[in-house]
């Protein structure tokens, strides 16, 4: 049987209570929205047209982006136009279907992640069997089962965060629908559907514990190489190592700890639904000496196109 709701839409607080700060935001935020949407487009189109950029690094890669650009739809629009609104409010459908995506779209984020550092750790650690080991068909199930992981994840959580009662009152002090301040919301005991959370630390613990065990392996690997092949080496995990900690550390914070709000949790989330998302881009390419080429290349084609 359905619970009865009297809650048919939900009010969200947001990021600030200050109007000047919010016009601030909606302007800053705009603007990192953008950021977000080109620079993984970018990342995106040179992968798939750069006859250098094949190996699965690469293909994960674009994968990656391509997730960073749907998850900060799913949450930045509404943030933005929220900025702007007097009363923030979101329906009981709407921030349900919210809530999923962002734990279908962030958990496989988390297990695209965990999938690159395997990847890093084949090619280091076994390079005479990484063509055999890392073929098109493995990577293509590895992302599959990176969907398929991250939405079962995602649909548990939102059937159960369903099933509840939600009797009033209806204010959530964040600026998306998550399932820390929905549970404080639930008119019932929530000591079952909190243990279903701890899904989602098991997956981010899990994961982490997999990150940190494969980069150790590598580490301790690489001191038996020359100095030019440990330095090759370590050049292409810098980058990953870096969004592994942006992502990675938010995450924790929010999810591998009792379930309850805190005041600084809207701010961590911040981190990981916009600043990583729009950060990854320029650290794949700043730091990545084959995606600078692609991309001059491809720029180059372009205007003796252009030029003709």
């Amino acid at each position: 049987m359905k619970p009865a709701h009297n809650v048919s839409e939900f009010v969200l607080l947001g990021l600030s209570q200050s109007q000047e700060t919010e016009k601030i935001c909606f302007v800053l935020f705009s603007v990192f929205c953008t950021v977000i949407v080109v620079g993984n487009l970018l990342i995106i189109i040179t992968v798939k047209r750069s006859q250098s950029l094949i190996s699965p690094m690469y293909f994960f890669l674009s994968y990656l982006s391509f997730v960073d650009i749907c998850y900060s739809t799913v949450i930045a629009p509404k943030m933005i136009a929220d900025f702007l609104a007097e009363r923030k409010t979101i329906s009981f459908s709407c921030c349900m279907t919210q809530l999923f995506f962002c734990h279908f779209l962030g958990g496989t984020e988390v297990f695209l992640l965990t999938v690159m550092a395997y990847d890093r750790y084949i090619a280091i650690c076994k390079p005479l069997h990484y063509m055999n080991m890392m073929t098109g068909h493995v990577c293509g199930w590895m992302v599959l089962g990176s969907w398929t992981g991250s939405f079962l994840h995602a649909i548990i959580q939102t059937l159960l965060t369903t099933q509840l009662p939600f009797c009033g009152p209806n204010e959530i002090d964040h600026y998306l629908c998550d399932v820390h301040p929905l549970l404080k919301l639930a008119c019932t005991d929530t000591y079952i559907v909190g243990l279903v959370v701890a899904n989602t630390r098991m997956l981010s613990l899990t994961c982490f514990v997999v990150l940190v065990t494969s980069y150790i392996v590598i580490l301790v690997y690489l001191r038996k190489c020359s100095t030019e092949g440990r330095l090759k080496a370590l050049s292409t995990c810098t980058s990953h190592i870096t969004v592994v900690v942006l992502y990675f550390g938010p995450c924790i914070f929010m999810y591998l700890r009792p379930s309850t709000t805190f005041s600084e949790d809207k701010t961590v989330s911040v981190f990981y639904t916009v600043f990583t998302p729009m950060l990854n881009p320029l650290i794949y390419t700043l730091r990545n000496e084959e995606v600078k080429n692609a991309m001059r290349k491809m720029w180059i084609q372009k205007v003796s196109f252009d030029n003709k």
